[in-house]
């Protein structure tokens, strides 16, 4: 054959490669990497969703906190509303309902305050938030504020606090992710 002619024969078969297109298989292959690529994204984007709705309720319970502690040095007492802290946070909210604190006066929780986050949604954890004054063996108090982590979803954990008065108070929840929650 003439090298002219293998020239033409070559570039008649690119061209008509260019005019073809994608092959079924390869549309195939494309179509089965998307699916496993969304098979494997979606769950991760769905829970991102759901950390994203609970830092709401970390923060408002964290503020609450704060705000105790601070009501708290400037009152001599605790605040049993939220609107008495001056945070503009609303009780009730599209994910989280947000009790009232709980002020517990007497018995082995004297001088504790318990404020909590139920979600409205079964797929998001609850929290607790507590705040206490916590004294010294020389007898100097201190207040201290806690925030505990439901263990599963659509749950709120139940905070103790036995002997708050003194340096070796225990806290104890029930339904969190550690059941000693920390500060």
């Amino acid at each position: 054959m003439k090298s002219t002619l293998k020239a033409k024969l070559i570039q008649h078969l690119l061209k008509n490669k260019k005019d073809g297109g994608f092959t079924l298989i390869e549309l195939l292959v494309v179509i089965i990497i998307i699916g496993i690529l969304a098979a494997i994204a979606l769950p991760a984007f769905l829970n991102q969703a759901n950390r994203a709705r609970q830092s709401e309720a970390t923060t408002y319970i964290g503020s609450i906190n704060r705000a105790q502690q601070a009501y708290r040095l400037e009152n001599r007492t605790f605040a049993n509303e939220i609107s008495l802290l001056g945070l503009g946070i609303q009780t009730s909210t599209e994910f989280y309902n947000y009790t009232k604190p709980a002020l517990i006066t007497g018995g082995t929780l004297s001088n504790s305050i318990f404020s909590s986050a139920s979600p409205k949604d079964e797929a998001l954890l609850g929290y607790t938030g507590a705040t206490y004054i916590l004294q010294d063996d020389r007898g100097n108090a201190t207040t201290t504020a806690l925030l505990c982590i439901a263990a599963s979803p659509n749950t709120t954990p139940t905070v103790g606090i036995s002997n708050p008065a003194s340096r070796t108070t225990s806290v104890t929840a029930q339904l969190a992710k550690s059941p000693d929650c920390k500060s």
